[in-house]
């Protein structure tokens, strides 16, 4: 995974070049505000090293799910005013993605400007991979950065299309750093190594945890992954959300990794999400009429025990419905005790989109966890061990001499 970042470049090769960046701007925007800036906040140092060097930045990115459609809603214009805040300077911003006016504005663009275009999924023709689209895309620039590890495991036309139209084919900063923590995540972590797994399905991440199992030393499992492997043991977990179709699969889990798998001993259940009137903690079992929606504080204790100040952390999905305060307490604790355990010493890892919202609820710093990743199925792919299009598609950075050699003279 040895890309070629922006950085490997010298000042010289950005300096009056329009370059192309792939950001993930897709951050919960309602009534035009936007609730949460983190993923627009990670671009800043990748766009700020651009400027610097005199490039000409022009930014895309997509935005929610529009399907080809134009919804003013997901336009990426609120995105624009938010982003001009945080780079203190002027952003252009196109209504369009394509078209005259877009290599118009493009043209006039000066040293150290910013262009921000509009939702690429304003276009099928993006999540299609079209190649008459990504030509057009890609006409627009002189060098391709990829600064979206989010988006990276789509082979979409801005991820993966244009690029193979260009020479330059780059890392951002943030997908720099993206590759570094989770390559040594995935094959060299340092020991103690824990896991904490959450969310609600084990499919959706089935081959990460295979891959995480074999090399952790203790899994710690919360969530709806957590009923499913209690099931699988003969635990009766009430009306738990579970996975039938993975049964077979946790008890094999648990034959051959079950020294390092720990799960929950008490529950924080109700009959449901509307009807709490019931909501209490239960131990080991949860009676047939009652849901289980956190871990109790029983296994809040054990499993803090072993977040501590020393190897790696890495937690994917919150361990109970967080959302709801009641339910909350087992993920807000567990994100406490691995912030702790940051400041101990220990590398935090963590990811995903519910993760993310999770430690901003339990009110956990940026700075507090050792890098926050911007993927969701992005992170469980590559962990898994799967090539990510957007990444295969970058240089090299063996490649380096001779093809710069090649690109400038």
């Amino acid at each position: 995974m040895d890309k070629l970042v922006i950085s490997d470049l010298s000042e010289s090769d950005f300096d009056n070049k329009r370059v192309f960046v792939r950001v993930d701007f897709n951050v919960p925007i309602k009534d035009g505000a936007i609730s949460e800036d983190y993923r627009i906040r990670r671009a800043i140092p990748t766009i700020d090293f651009l400027i610097e060097r005199g490039a000409k930045v022009i930014l895309g990115s997509h935005l929610g799910r529009p399907r080809g459609m134009e919804i003013s809603s997901l336009s990426l214009k609120p995105i624009s005013v938010r982003l001009s805040e945080l780079l203190g300077k002027p952003v252009k911003f196109m209504g369009k993605v394509i078209g005259e006016d877009v290599n118009a504005t493009v043209d006039k663009l000066k040293k150290g400007n910013v262009l921000l275009l509009d939702n690429l999924r304003f276009h099928k023709e993006e999540d299609e991979n079209d190649k008459k689209f990504s030509k057009r895309l890609a006409s627009l620039a002189d060098i391709y950065v990829n600064d979206a590890f989010g988006t990276s495991h789509r082979k979409h036309a801005s991820t993966f299309g244009m690029a193979s139209f260009f020479d330059l084919r780059l890392a951002g900063f943030l997908v720099d750093k993206e590759l570094r923590f989770l390559t040594t995540i995935r094959e060299t972590p340092d020991h103690p190594f824990v896991v904490i797994v959450g969310g609600a399905k084990i499919k959706d991440k089935i081959n990460a945890v295979k891959n995480l199992l074999e090399k952790a030393d203790r899994v710690l499992i919360g969530g709806g992954v957590a009923y499913t492997f209690l099931k699988a043991m003969g635990i009766n977990v009430g009306r738990s959300i579970t996975e039938d179709d993975m049964l077979d699969w946790a008890k094999t889990a648990l034959k051959i990794y079950g020294d390092k798998i720990l799960l929950p001993t008490d529950h924080v259940v109700a009959e449901g999400f509307e009807k709490r009137k019931t909501c209490m903690v239960v131990d080991e079992e949860i009676p047939g009429e009652l849901h289980g929606f956190d871990i109790g504080p029983k296994t809040v204790g054990k499993y803090a025990s072993f977040i501590k100040g020393k190897g790696v952390i890495f937690w994917n999905g919150p361990l109970g419905v967080f959302e709801v305060d009641d339910f909350s307490a087992g993920t807000t604790h567990i994100a406490r005790a691995v912030a702790l355990a940051t400041w101990r010493g220990a590398t935090t890892v963590a990811g995903g989109g519910e993760t993310i919202a999770a430690i901003r609820k339990a009110e956990v710093l940026d700075s507090e966890i050792t890098h926050i990743s911007t993927g969701g199925g992005a992170l469980l792919e590559f962990l898994g061990g799967q090539e990510l299009p957007g990444i295969s598609i970058l240089n090299d950075k063996h490649d380096y001499k001779g093809l710069l050699y090649s690109v400038t003279n």
